[in-house]
């Protein structure tokens, strides 16, 4: 009794020993992502399982954080390894004062971000202008969308905080409720999938989107060159049965200075062998492709060094 009770105690500690080994073989990688209840979380976590599946040697682990405003910095401090950040930070990190040039990487691109206001469908709002004075909910305050919705406005030559009465979140998540129970008039958000969109679309209640009109688009974008002409296709949302033509831009999975090459090139290599399998679990991260990587980055010295030689490989870049 005793022998086998030390044969079946060594077979434990052999298996235990070769399960610590095997994570020690990992490489980990911390994903900044955004506060509960908004879309980067969602896709954050999707990303993780795919990626991990792809490659086990990768081990991705999702963080919540402030969102995109709070991404950058994290970056920058080394305190996480990649991060999604949305357009307009990402545009920041790139070309903004008091942000080292070259040091934040692409690894892949997202998915477009087209801005937008929701409203229940009863609302009498049907333009930006009929919002002028409503309680509009922004979002959190870390969030890339809140610049989003600061450039979007302000090519209108509106601003938020004055002609708005603008609510901020600490959850991205408790937006919709306050729409659906009326103490807010309207959400901003943007893309498709977005949960909060989601929540409000929803019958029996349903919601009506607003967007910039053809005049106001032209406006914003020549105020806001780095912006792009977006459109949300029929059929995204419940009850939206026509495109929503608004300005956004593209969100990005950025990579700390120094993450090694060969993890970027593992990170690129799963991301690319699991575009199907993303496509099938989130409809917005269809657009996350190694194809989409190379037309949205600004420039080729703004991907990563190990993303850069997996696309030479697969010939999308010499």
């Amino acid at each position: 009794m005793k022998s086998a009770l030390l044969f079946f105690s060594g077979i434990a500690l052999a298996l235990l020993a070769s399960a610590t080994l095997f994570a020690k073989d990992k490489d980990v990688v911390v994903l900044g992502t955004a506060t509960p209840g908004g879309g980067f979380p969602v896709y954050g976590a999707v990303l993780a399982e795919v990626v991990n599946q792809a490659d086990p040697s990768l081990d991705v682990r999702p963080r919540n954080t402030r969102g995109s405003t709070e991404n950058v910095p994290l970056l920058e401090a080394g305190k996480i390894d990649i991060a999604l950040v949305q357009g307009e930070a990402a545009q920041g990190a790139f070309s903004g004062p008091g942000h080292p040039a070259d040091r934040l990487k692409i690894i892949a691109a997202m998915y477009p971000t087209p801005g937008m206001f929701t409203v229940p469908a009863d609302s009498p709002s049907r333009s930006i202008r009929d919002l002028i004075g409503k309680r509009v909910v922004f979002g959190a305050r870390g969030s890339g969308l809140v610049l989003l919705a600061r450039d979007l406005l302000d090519g209108l030559g509106l601003d938020m905080d004055r002609d708005f009465t603008a609510v901020y979140l600490e959850r991205a998540g408790d937006g919709p409720a306050m729409v659906l129970d009326g103490r807010a008039d309207a959400l901003w958000g943007g893309g498709t999938g977005w949960p909060g969109f989601e929540a409000l679309a929803e019958p029996p209640g349903g919601a009506r989107f607003i967007t910039p009109d053809g005049g106001e688009i032209d406006r914003i974008m020549a105020k806001h060159p780095a912006l792009r002409r977006l459109t949300v296709p029929a059929g995204s949302y419940p009850g939206q049965d026509a495109p929503l033509h608004s300005v956004g831009s593209w969100s990005l999975i950025l990579a700390r200075p120094r993450l090694p090459d060969s993890v970027a090139y593992r990170l690129a290599r799963a991301l690319h062998r699991s575009e199907d399998l993303l496509a099938a679990r989130l409809p917005q991260a269809r657009e996350t492709t190694m194809a989409n990587t190379v037309a949205v980055a600004p420039g080729r010295d703004r991907i990563h060094p190990g993303v850069l030689r997996y696309l030479r490989e697969i010939g999308l870049v010499r």
